[in-house]
């Protein structure tokens, strides 16, 4: 069986939400790198600008995936731009560190929309076009979900729930050979911690030490440890996986 590199990507059509920075970003790189057509979406125009500018088959489009109305806006600009979709990477994700005392309904519902209800959305919909294509859906999660956590306790919760939509999904739509799976990275350097989590650089700089000192190989990830995985679930060649959580850690989340 090919590989995902050996794939041909050419022309194939990849959203990727969450694509200005990081894992997203790594991901776009590599697909368009290939002569696939990435459309990568986010919140600010400008860092969207700058992932585009590195490739010409990278198309930015600006959209809040936490804003239940943007799915369809972005499967509409890509049927009108390419025609076809042929896979999803739920990549975009919220988090922030909040302990109980400090609770509140938007903190929540911002988690619950951008980690639940933001992918869901944009699963409906895509879906006719992932039929026609029979195409793949590849979930970005997370390692913190297999450890409890003081003071993250929303962000884990609501990436296990994509877990388990991960699985459900997987079951619903393999009459239609369309497959569902899910990555979920331990610890990687992608500005996370000083962006969506909301540490200063000082605290980001000693939870990176930490991390680095709990992960059994030694380091932090880097996001060419994670992208392989990601396009070996989205490729049309693995035709037989579905329903899976790859954790990608470094062994971290099994430290006792």
């Amino acid at each position: 069986m090919k590989t995902a590199y050996e794939e041909n990507w050419d022309q194939k059509v990849i959203i990727i939400t969450g694509g200005s920075s990081g894992i997203g970003k790594a991901s776009a790189l590599a697909l368009s790198a290939m002569n696939a057509n990435v459309i990568v979406t986010g919140r600010t125009e400008r860092t969207l600008e700058e992932s585009s500018s590195v490739h010409s088959n990278i198309h930015p489009f600006v959209a809040d995936i936490g804003d239940p109305f943007s799915a369809k806006k972005i499967v509409d600009f890509a049927i009108s731009k390419f025609g076809r979709i042929d896979c999803l990477i739920n990549n975009a994700g919220a988090g922030g560190m909040c302990p109980i005392e400090n609770y509140s309904d938007a903190f929540i519902q911002n988690m619950c929309s951008i980690n639940i209800v933001g992918p869901s959305m944009l699963l409906n919909a895509a879906l006719p076009f992932l039929k026609e294509s029979k195409g793949s859906v590849v979930n970005i999660c997370t390692a913190v979900s297999n450890n409890a956590a003081p003071a993250i306790a929303h962000y884990g919760a609501t990436k296990l729930a994509l877990e388990y939509l991960t699985r459900s999904w997987a079951i619903e739509l393999a009459p239609h050979e369309i497959r569902v799976n899910a990555v979920a990275p331990g610890p990687v350097k992608t500005g996370a911690l000083t962006g969506m989590m909301g540490l200063d650089e000082s605290m980001a700089e000693m939870v990176e030490k930490t991390e680095a000192e709990q992960v059994p190989l030694g380091r932090r990830g880097i996001t060419q440890d994670i992208v392989p995985w990601i396009l070996d679930f989205a490729s049309a060649n693995n035709k037989w996986t579905t329903g899976q959580i790859l954790t990608v850690d470094g062994g971290w989340s099994q430290r006792s």
